[in-house]
């Protein structure tokens, strides 16, 4: 196994005390002992990593919101053009990309495609590709009409990064179907979104019956659940459902809040304030008025 003696370092362990002068000892993926300054640790079979002035060193971050097989396209039907083979190579680059920025697990917030999750989890795993320590996400499971639902009368085959069923025996079938391909969350789309003309972000899409179906199955099998859901309602269908990972939650109202207050303990909020910020303070750079 190998070992890594990093020397000289400003720790910052993330525990909420104040970051000091000293030394790490990693062994494989592994941190095993730390010491402050005027302590040492074994150097022997280790190769050091010296610091020097001003290094700071930090656990691995941990990326909650996630798309590792999406490009900077704000085309969400040339993610559906590409074919297979090039986007599983463009999920592999992202996770190493994610890895050279210190994010060492992410939590996918969608797939792009099916399996692309998955294989690229698996990879990483078995040592095969670097990478982030990766939960495995289904695409984007919406309703006719939904988010990621790109199609029209006149083009009915037009793909994104959506899957559309629309009743709770469809979102049954469909969340079995992910389950059995290897996805270790199933993404739900309740809400709509500012960027979708006829579901805004106020809008709950999802019927209750609907989130419930998908839900029984996942709790079922052991899966856990996301949930695109920036209405007041969606986060409600959240909590009530168990849902333990909850997208942005822009619009909950006081009772949304309180019951998220009440189930803090197993439930978790991802705001996506990157997305946020970049919008309000950087959005002429890249975004158009529309």
């Amino acid at each position: 196994m190998s070992k890594h003696l990093f020397t000289n370092v400003t720790v910052l362990d993330c525990s909420g005390d104040e970051p000091f002068r000293g030394e790490v000892l990693v062994e494989g993926n592994e941190i095993v002992a730390v010491a402050r300054e005027g302590e040492s640790l074994q150097r022997d079979g280790a190769e050091i990593i010296d610091g020097g002035d001003g290094t700071t060193l930090m656990p691995g971050l941990v990326e909650s919101h996630a798309h590792l097989s999406i490009d900077n396209t704000d085309d969400l039907a040339a993610l559906g053009r590409i074919p297979p083979e090039e986007h599983t190579l463009l999920t592999m680059h992202n996770a190493r990309l994610y890895l050279d920025h210190g994010i060492t697990s992410c939590i996918s917030a969608a797939s792009a495609k099916p399996r692309l999750d998955v294989v690229i989890r698996n990879a990483i795993e078995k040592g095969e590709i670097p990478g982030p320590r990766l939960l495995a996400a289904t695409p984007w499971l919406t309703v006719t009409s939904g988010l990621g639902d790109m199609r029209t009368l006149h083009m009915p085959k037009v793909d994104s990064m959506a899957l559309m069923a629309d009743g709770p025996e469809e979102y049954r079938r469909l969340t079995r179907e992910l389950i059995r391909e290897g996805v270790d969350i199933i993404k739900l789309v309740i809400s709509g979104d500012s960027f979708v003309p006829h579901a805004d972000s106020e809008t709950t899409i999802m019927s209750e019956e609907e989130v419930a179906a998908a839900a029984e199955v996942a709790h079922a099998h052991g899966k856990r659940l996301s949930a695109h859901a920036r209405s007041a309602e969606s986060v409600k269908s959240c909590v009530r459902h168990g849902i333990k990972v909850v997208y942005h939650a822009n619009y909950a109202d006081e009772e949304a809040l309180d019951m998220l207050e009440a189930n803090k303990d197993w439930i978790f909020v991802s705001p996506n304030l990157g997305f946020t910020a970049i919008a309000a303070y950087e959005g002429s750079d890249w975004f158009t008025e529309e």
